[in-house]
């Protein structure tokens, strides 16, 4: 699933975030969201995240829960 609309992201869901330093080589970092920084309802290059470890990122993928 993609991370493009806000409604989808919550704290507390695991997420695959893009830094801004691996936006060239497309490196993901997984974690579990802390807080949403974009305020839009939609972007189109996906929301931004804090995580809980503090690193923030773009939401590329959300991670499926069994």
């Amino acid at each position: 699933m993609q991370g493009q609309n806000r409604k989808d992201i919550y704290p507390g869901l695991e997420v695959g975030i893009i830094l801004k330093k691996d936006q060239r080589n497309g490196n993901v970092t997984y974690g579990i969201v802390k807080d949403l920084l974009t305020s839009s309802t939609f972007h189109s290059r996906g929301i931004k995240v804090r995580l809980e470890d503090g690193q923030v990122g773009r939401v590329c993928e959300i991670i499926e829960e069994d």
